[in-house]
């Protein structure tokens, strides 16, 4: 089961450590990105799930309704790009539902599905699981299962969809992001800095190699042109800006040669009755 995902940011976001939230100040470059990718998938007739970030939907509202237009999953991926483990319960709630209620009255449906920037629902801060539930999420796709820049769920075990069994006694599906055991290390190639990284050759192995595979990707991950923010630190520039100029060629043949699906088709295709119950 090959899923596809983006997360629908502009190129700026990708600064995790200034919390520099002023954003108006930068050059807007998402409406080509968005573009770019959705004409590459109308002519495939495939169907991903967006993950939008609210500031998205009230500064640029176009964005998400041409997505909506060409009939794709619309999913909430905070208000600001703020990591999870930042806030406590209250502000988590808080941020979550200004985005998805700002994603909502621009698609006119639920917005069911969720994941956290930088995958920053970890062991430390499950409670987001209770909040996203309360919120009415079915979906959730925020748990990345090994170490992590930024803590990680090392004790999920396999990567694979599984139901979360929560405290309050709810039920979230989850879609984790899966990996490939590396010379000893864990890594994300289906999505992000590894993806453009690694030769296509690697990719497609890998991915042939994985019964379940969820990409994700950005619209900064195909714009060679983009500016460089030089105030983070080397390792960081280094995963946000290697393999820019060959990106998009890749993720075309990444399509070409495999098919996929939206979280809601995936969904609608799993027997849940045998899937892994983690109560967390």
């Amino acid at each position: 089961m090959n899923i596809l995902t983006f997360d629908i940011e502009d190129w700026y976001n990708c600064d995790f450590i200034s919390g520099d939230f002023d954003w108006d100040k930068y050059e807007v470059r998402i409406y080509k990105g968005i573009d770019r990718i959705l004409e590459e998938l109308d002519k495939r007739k495939v169907k991903g799930t967006f993950f939008c970030l609210g500031w998205i939907a009230e500064k640029h509202p176009d964005v998400i309704k041409k997505i909506d237009s060409f009939g794709h999953h619309i999913g909430c991926h905070s208000y600001q790009h703020e990591l999870a483990f930042r806030f406590d319960a209250r502000g988590f709630k808080s941020d979550t539902e200004k985005s998805k209620k700002l994603l909502e009255d621009l698609v006119g449906r639920e917005v069911d599905a969720y994941r956290a920037p930088g995958f920053s629902i970890t062991e430390k801060n499950t409670w987001a699981f209770e909040v996203l539930s309360e919120l009415g999420f079915k979906y959730d796709c925020s748990i990345f299962p090994s170490d992590h820049d930024y803590g990680g769920f090392p004790s999920f075990g396999r990567a694979e969809p599984v139901l979360l069994q929560l405290g309050n006694g709810a039920v979230l599906k989850e879609f984790p992001i899966n990996m490939i055991n590396f010379m000893g290390k864990d890594l994300v190639f289906s999505g992000g800095g590894f993806f453009r990284l690694f030769p296509y050759v690697l990719i497609k192995k890998w991915s042939r190699q994985s019964p379940y595979l969820m990409t994700y990707f950005h619209t900064r991950d195909f714009d060679p042109d983009q500016p460089m923010i030089e105030s983070l630190p080397l390792m960081r520039k280094f995963k946000s800006y290697v393999g820019l100029k060959r990106a998009f060629s890749k993720f075309q043949k990444y399509l070409n040669d495999f098919d996929f699906l939206n979280i809601q088709q995936a969904d609608s295709m799993m027997d849940w009755g045998t899937k892994r119950v983690v109560k967390v």
